[in-house]
């Protein structure tokens, strides 16, 4: 664990998120040398993303592509285009369309549910990525080599090296009765304090403390995990004001004024009280994850790194709120994957808002 704040300051941040998006200047299609700060970035980016969607069949998703600079919108139909360069968005012609990869995606949810295998659809690539673990062997890897065939080019099965699991442990940072995760973002509930954190984290614990065996300091009033995942915990002060922030882990905070949704390509970092601060970017939306305790659909799926006891911390964009952990593969020392509960699915569920 990474220089751990004390108590006191536990319950003032926003989460054990992680560090500002560092603001370099991008190019954006159609402007030339003109730049950009990050956050014109992500406004662009997800009005290409709402392009997309309206252009139905027409297309198959957007992303930021990091090493050009550009934002791209997958069309299926190339008189579409138009539409795209209108938006500053670069128009990408691909095989496949959002509703076939869909499809997809539904014939994977009906015939390849096994533990150990996750999948989301990749705009990059134009296909639906599909991953097994080293669990999936045998009957379960023939099973999901065959659901994968099925599936033509619209799919591609990759192999990761170490487990999916939850980031879960006992430890440190926010203790239940018998585990420890990471505090996510501090909110409010009809002007009353409360924190996010994920909901195989609030299956575990009803109760909450920010040391070991310490005093309680909130209590789980809704958790949910399979399907979904992310908890509330309503504070016991309730005169208490959190302050909106997260722990950069250096010693300062993020303030964070807001939630959005990501976007492929998005450059991310995040934050938890095992590993500390770490960065990546987004792979994939909407990504399902097949954990041996339960599948969760909705995901973020990104190339940042988690351990255990991360779960429930902060992903994040500046100062945008993006989402909670859930879990992944690998670790911090060789490298991972991790998949996040998104924050605006949890706040409008339960009805919270960013402080």
């Amino acid at each position: 664990m990474t220089n751990r704040p004390t108590s006191a300051a536990r319950l003032t941040l926003a989460g054990t998120a992680a560090a500002t998006l560092a603001a370099t200047a991008v190019l954006l299609p159609g402007t030339g040398a003109a730049t950009a700060a990050p956050a014109q970035v992500a406004h662009q980016a997800r009005a290409a993303a709402t392009l997309a969607a309206r252009l139905g069949n027409r297309a198959a998703g957007s992303y930021y592509d990091a090493a050009s600079r550009r934002l791209v919108v997958d069309i299926t139909d190339a008189s579409a285009a138009p539409q795209v360069r209108a938006t500053g968005a670069v128009p990408k012609v691909v095989h496949y369309s959002t509703p076939q990869l869909r499809t997809a995606v539904a014939d994977l949810a009906k015939q390849a549910r096994i533990a150990g295998t996750a999948w989301a659809i990749d705009p990059r690539q134009d296909k639906v990525v599909v991953t097994a673990d080293p669990t999936v062997t045998g009957a379960k890897r023939t099973r999901l080599d065959a659901a994968v065939e099925a599936l033509g080019g619209r799919a591609v099965l990759r192999h990761t090296a170490s487990p999916f699991k939850l980031k879960i442990a006992g430890g440190d940072a926010i203790w239940g009765s018998s585990v420890r995760c990471s505090l996510g973002f501090n909110v409010t509930v009809n002007g009353a304090p409360y924190f996010l954190t994920a909901g195989h984290c609030g299956n575990a614990s009803s109760t909450w403390s920010d040391t070991q065996d310490g005093s309680e300091v909130g209590q789980t009033v809704d958790s949910q995990f399979p399907g979904t995942d992310y908890a509330l915990v309503q504070y016991d002060d309730s005169g208490s004001s959190p302050a909106s922030e997260v722990d950069l882990y250096d010693g300062s905070t993020q303030q964070i004024t807001g939630a959005a949704d990501a976007y492929v390509g998005e450059s991310v970092q995040r934050s938890g009280s095992t590993s500390g601060l770490h960065g990546g970017s987004v792979t994939g939306l909407d990504a399902t994850v097949n954990y041996s305790e339960g599948s969760v659909s909705g995901l973020i799926d990104t190339s940042v790194c988690a351990e255990a006891g991360d779960s429930g911390g902060a992903l994040f964009d500046g100062s945008s709120a993006i989402g909670l952990t859930s879990g992944g593969s690998g670790d911090c020392s060789s490298g991972g994957e991790t998949f996040f509960q998104p924050v605006t699915a949890a706040l409008s569920a339960e009805g919270a808002t960013i402080p």
